[in-house]
């Protein structure tokens, strides 16, 4: 069996980088951070392309150092309170084809000390895309229930996010689904051991993972009328 190409020494750069995040130490550390990092995370990603292609062809992950899959290391300190260079994790983003906007249903791989996670879904939908999907869950209300009772079943997702305190305006109060029509993310997330992804390859396991969650992520896709094979 092939061994992962995430190490230990990826979590204990990014554990070191919390503790210096300057520019001063990222520079003199930057020959490590390719090393032990971006190059391996280029890695898993070509890892994923033929597998993923064949249980997901709708979502495509792209191995590239810069402008593919793996988000930028360097955090936009613009308009977040964070003004700290860095971010302190590895984030590999796999869109649909169909689009590239961040936002659309996808999947997000977040690598970080004690915190690693898979993302399947829609984070932070535009307004047209969450008023779709909360559409499409008034107009199906049988087929949400089961998409949304198939979570769970092969890999111990959860479904995550946020949601408003009230329920949307368009929608009666005790609408028999108000709890899922005031949801604003549409996330399953999957937490990760460190071990998962470093002991064992987890080319597997990521995509098996992904593909039990086809119903979720095609039925938040047919909301925004877009295919998920």
């Amino acid at each position: 069996m092939p061994h992962s190409p995430i190490t230990y020494e990826c979590f204990d750069f990014l554990e070191e980088l919390r503790a210096n995040n300057r520019r001063d130490w990222f520079v003199n550390q930057k020959e490590r951070y390719n090393e032990v990092v971006l190059n391996p995370a280029v890695e898993l990603c070509s890892r994923l392309v033929k597998p993923l292609g064949k249980r997901a062809p709708d979502l495509v992950v792209v191995p590239k150092r810069f402008g593919g899959s793996i988000m930028r290391i360097y955090r936009d300190t613009r308009f977040g309170k964070d003004k700290t260079p860095f971010k302190t994790n590895l984030g590999i983003s796999i869109r649909h084809q169909s689009s590239t906007d961040l936002h659309a249903p996808g999947v997000y791989l977040h690598i970080e000390p004690r915190n690693c996670f898979l993302g399947c879904g829609s984070w932070k939908p535009d307004r047209a895309s969450l008023g779709a999907i909360r559409q499409r869950i008034d107009s199906k209300p049988a087929l949400w229930k089961r998409t949304r009772k198939s979570v769970g079943k092969e890999f111990p997702f959860t479904i995550s996010g946020e949601t408003l305190k009230r329920g949307p305006r368009d929608f009666p109060k005790d609408h028999p689904l108000i709890d899922d029509l005031k949801r604003t993310d549409f996330i399953l997330l999957l937490p990760i051991d460190e071990p998962r992804l470093v002991e064992t390859d987890p080319t597997d396991f990521l995509v098996t993972a992904i593909h039990s969650a086809k119903p979720w992520l095609r039925f938040l896709c047919e909301s925004m009328q877009i295919d998920y094979r």
